[in-house]
């Protein structure tokens, strides 16, 4: 099972873009990475910067998103996107896309929205996450 450290997972988002901005060869999942940090302008200068990104801690009393889990639950949906798991997922992310006019961008933040959501009541109740409740939250976000 892939159980990468805090660290492992902001250097490798790191790695990707600066393989992007370098025009370096890159895995595929190295490429998805870097196609979803150039929707995120707002983190490319932190992610340039990777010693300062390392070390920062974000808080829910910072107020803010932590970027490094926004960028990692893309990255999860995207993958649950491309096998359909659970099953319905890529049905429901289309649905919510017709509701954007074809925006895929502000689909997948409506998924992300109930992704953060399910998981946060998935550990907060010490239980399995629950893949009914989380598309039912996607096909009324």
């Amino acid at each position: 099972m892939f159980n990468p450290s805090r660290d492992q997972a902001r250097n490798f988002l790191i790695d990707a873009w600066r393989k992007r901005v370098a025009k370096l060869p890159a895995t595929p999942l190295e490429t998805l990475a870097a196609d979803i940090v150039a929707l995120h302008p707002e983190y490319h200068a932190l992610l340039a910067d990777g010693q300062e990104a390392l070390a920062r801690e974000w808080t829910p009393e910072d107020g803010g998103m932590n970027p490094f889990l926004h960028l990692s639950l893309h990255l999860a949906i995207e993958e649950q996107l491309s096998i359909d798991q659970p099953p319905g997922i890529r049905a429901a992310f289309e649905t919510r896309r017709a509701r954007h006019g074809g925006d895929r961008h502000a689909a997948l933040h409506d998924i992300l929205e109930c992704l953060g959501e399910t998981l946060w009541r998935a550990q907060r109740a010490r239980a399995p996450l629950d893949a009914a409740a989380y598309l039912e939250c996607i096909r009324r976000a």
